[in-house]
């Protein structure tokens, strides 16, 4: 079994911003399969069904993102599943906007949501699909930034790296 795990924060206010591309990843994903995420339990919202023949579950984290760690732990200890096959889908502003790095395994680096993924999983050893938004513009505040709306013209862009990360999302399930 797989947990796909989209980072992000809850909330209309939240929807569209930088910070939530982990979120509308794992939308998208969860559309192409058939999976609703409708669940509440284990501090996400979640759905579970089927990707390339695997038992997957997608859950987006309710715990805002620093606190995401908490949601992983819980339906991975309930589920059984080791964290080689949680695979978080994130933010990451030192990629460039509507690009996407896999990694197997790695550090938080700057992003706080995952540092809690990484302090409450005990390892940094799971994979990554991290979405590019930067950089940061100039005389912008990092915490501004993310939590910004994401404008019109940087959309179609954005959606682009989405179906590239489910196209790796779905190549770590099927091949690792």
């Amino acid at each position: 079994m797989w947990i796909v795990a989209g980072l992000g924060n809850p909330g209309k206010q939240y929807l569209y911003t930088w910070h939530n591309m982990g979120y509308l990843a794992v939308d998208m994903l969860a559309d192409k399969h058939d999976i609703f995420l409708g669940k509440e339990k284990y501090k996400g919202l979640w759905g579970k069904g089927k990707i390339k023949g695997q038992d997957v579950i997608i859950i987006k984290p309710t715990t805002y993102m620093n606190n995401s760690g908490e949601c992983l732990v819980e339906i991975s200890r309930f589920y059984k599943v080791p964290p080689k096959n949680i695979i978080t889908v994130y933010d990451d502003i030192d990629i460039a906007k509507g690009t996407i790095r896999v990694r197997p395994k790695g550090s938080a680096g700057t992003h706080n949501g995952m540092r809690s993924c990484i302090q409450l999983l005990g390892t940094e050893e799971f994979p990554r699909v991290r979405i590019g938004t930067g950089p940061v513009p100039e005389n912008w505040e990092l915490v501004n930034y993310v939590l910004s709306e994401v404008p019109a013209d940087d959309r179609k862009l954005m959606n682009d790296a989405f179906v590239k990360a489910c196209d790796a999302i779905e190549e770590i399930i099927s091949n690792g």
